[in-house]
């Protein structure tokens, strides 16, 4: 076969095999599409398929394939991540800096702690930290991973909820949004090259004039044109970022986040939006499927995973337990915005992703952060569900 006919085979299997398990098995409770799509990539990855059929998975999945899989990829997440910074909305949050601030900091610095924690005990043994990570990386790294929450899968849980438009559901997008915007800063410091400080000085500046140059011209364009521009800039700041050591990720999240998503249609960015993720956000999850591998035993990558789930959730909760007292929430209040702050998958997929292709961690300590990611996720929705239920039932009476 050519390599384009075999690229259709690994195609149809990308989409096939998450939806129809996705459908057949009635997983939306507990585990949206983009969830099992995730675990389809980690089935069809070298642990699963490769292991249980070797010959067909390095006849599927040869580099050629891998090469052309790969770049569908990066464009799909970077895409992903530049409309994640466009939708910041900060305004809300700095009307209400004092409780924003509490909560986001306190969410986000408590599973941090804990995480780094874990990160600790895992490398007292060889295997988790990569060739070029200083622990000082890993362990921030690690533990940044496990505060993460992911803004896109959160507005997606909280629709799914019917809490999105509601108080509640706008209280915890400000403390989600101050939290998405710390992570990108630290994921900028642990990547941090000196060897190449001027370069990414030179970034900053060109960075802030462009920035003002887009500003004004965005603003004198109509919104037909702002399109195939703002495409443009995403691709021209990636490649800046990377160009300067700081990664191609950070580059597509602040090319958004200095636009202001107000120029652009919120229906047309909805839809543009939920196309990525149907058509091409199951390419990155196949990629990133790829690159799990259990080669310190599989038990040992799944006790790092519990580890870093128990790091990420009880971190979360209880940092959001100490905010809830500190401003006096409503009883029961702070668990329900506690676990669905916890949320993880994409953004989290992503930075560990970013840790890798930089050889910070190994992809043994991909994948638990990846089974992590996962597993916490999948625990949102029942885990929440039953919280509103009550809480409804407690306001009715």
């Amino acid at each position: 076969m050519t390599t384009t006919e075999i690229f259709l085979i690994a195609m149809m299997l990308i989409f096939t095999v998450p939806w129809a398990a996705w459908r057949l098995a009635r997983t939306d409770y507990w585990a949206p599409l983009v969830v099992v799509q995730i675990i389809g990539g980690i089935l069809l990855g070298p642990g699963v398929l490769g292991a249980a059929f070797p010959g067909y998975y390095d006849f599927v999945f040869n580099p050629q394939v891998v090469g052309a899989l790969n770049g569908i990829a990066w464009w799909a997440v970077m895409i992903f991540v530049f409309i994640a910074g466009l939708e910041l909305d900060l305004s809300q949050a700095w009307a209400k800096r004092g409780e924003t601030g509490i909560t986001a900091g306190l969410a986000l610095a408590a599973p941090l702690l804990l995480g780094a924690a874990a990160a600790l005990i895992l490398l007292q043994t060889p295997g988790w930290a990569g060739p070029a990570g200083q622990p000082w990386q890993v362990v921030l790294g690690i533990g940044m991973a496990c505060a993460v929450t992911a803004l896109p899968i959160l507005v997606l849980l909280m629709d799914k909820l019917a809490i999105l438009r509601e108080p509640l559901g706008q209280r915890i997008l400000r403390y989600a949004s101050l939290d998405d915007i710390a992570i990108w800063a630290v994921l900028a410091i642990i990547l941090m090259d000196w060897n190449r400080v001027g370069r990414q000085a030179a970034f900053l500046v060109a960075f802030a004039i462009a920035s003002w140059a887009m500003r004004r011209l965005m603003q004198r364009l109509a919104e037909g044109d702002r399109w195939p521009l703002m495409l443009v800039w995403l691709a021209a700041c990636g490649f800046a970022a990377d160009w300067a050591g700081v990664h191609y990720m950070v580059g597509a999240f602040l090319a958004g986040a200095v636009l202001d998503h107000r120029w652009f249609d919120q229906a047309r960015m909805d839809l543009f939006r939920d196309h990525v993720l149907l058509a091409f956000m199951p390419v990155f999850f196949l990629s990133t499927g790829l690159r799990t591998q259990w080669d310190v035993g599989g038990v040992a990558v799944f006790g790092a995973a519990a580890l870093l789930l128990f790091a990420s959730v009880a971190g979360k909760l209880a940092g959001v337990a100490v905010a809830g007292r500190i401003l006096g929430w409503a009883r029961g209040d702070a668990m329900t915005i506690g676990w669905l702050l916890q949320t993880k998958a994409l953004i989290m997929i992503i930075f560990a992703n970013i840790l890798l292709d930089r050889q910070i961690i190994t992809n043994e300590t991909f994948t638990a952060l990846l089974l992590m990611a996962v597993g916490s996720t999948m625990l949102t929705v029942p885990m929440v569900a039953r919280r509103l239920t009550r809480r409804s039932v407690e306001i009715g009476t």
